[in-house]
Formats: structure tokens, C-alpha cells, sequence
């Protein structure tokens, strides 16, 4: 197949750029990478899709089970905690668990503080389980 309208090009010396840089394949395919017209779009859409959990309101009884059992803890006792924690983000959140050593009961506060600088607030526990007594 010769004689074609550019064949002479093809015993041409290839271009080198005396002035630019040479650019890498990485470089020289950003060119052509797919444009995101509206920035953060994919963000968003995955923030909608996350799934997030629907806290529970805990019946009265078992509400005052949970205070007992705060009211007879102590600092350095190793507790169980159950607990949901709200997202930053949407409505909802996650349940979660955390097992650690107390440091702190704060009445004022109403929270669980550990020894791992981690703090529960009183109104998200589900469930509390003394592990150890000290």
C-alpha cells in the first residue's frame, strides 16, 4: 500500500522539542483523561449512598438499669459499651462498641471518659457491662 498521500512522512526524523521538556506516558495521557465537570459531584453522590443506621430510644426501664449500673462504676474498671455514635455528615449514624479502662465518670458532663482519651456520651449507651471491679 504505497503511494499514499503521506508517505514521505514516514522516513521523516521524529520531533524533539529543543524549547519543552519530554513528557512522560503518565503526562501525556492526563491530557486526555475524562473531565469532571462538576467538581465534587462523585463525592456527593457517594456521601447520599453511605448507609447510616437510625438511632434507638431506649424504654424507661432499661434506662434505669443503665443508670444503676453507671452509678456503681468506678475509676480503672474495665467496661463494655455499647453505643451509638451520630454522623458528622446526615441523619443517623453507627452503632458501635468500645471496651476500655474508665478514667473518668463525669457527672456534669454526662459522659464516659477512658484512659485512651476516648468519651461516650450517657444519652448514646445501649448497653454498659462492668468487666472488672477495682
Amino acid at each position: 500500500m504505497s503511494g499514499g498521500k503521506y508517505d514521505d512522512m514516514l522516513s521523516m526524523p521524529h520531533h524533539t522539542s529543543k524549547t519543552r521538556p519530554h513528557m512522560t506516558n503518565l503526562q501525556r495521557a492526563a491530557q486526555f483523561s475524562a473531565f469532571a465537570a462538576l467538581k465534587g459531584f462523585d463525592e456527593e453522590i457517594a456521601e447520599t449512598a453511605r448507609y447510616t443506621e437510625e438511632a434507638v430510644e431506649l424504654f424507661e426501664e432499661r434506662q434505669t438499669e443503665l443508670g444503676a449500673t453507671l452509678s456503681a462504676l468506678k475509676r480503672g474498671q474495665e467496661v463494655s459499651v455499647r453505643y451509638f455514635l451520630p454522623d458528622a455528615k446526615k441523619e443517623g449514624g453507627a452503632f458501635l462498641e468500645k471496651r476500655g479502662t474508665l478514667k473518668k465518670i463525669d457527672e456534669i458532663a454526662h459522659k464516659l471518659l477512658f484512659f485512651d482519651g476516648e468519651s461516650i456520651p450517657f444519652r448514646d449507651i445501649i448497653e454498659l457491662i462492668p468487666l472488672s471491679s477495682k
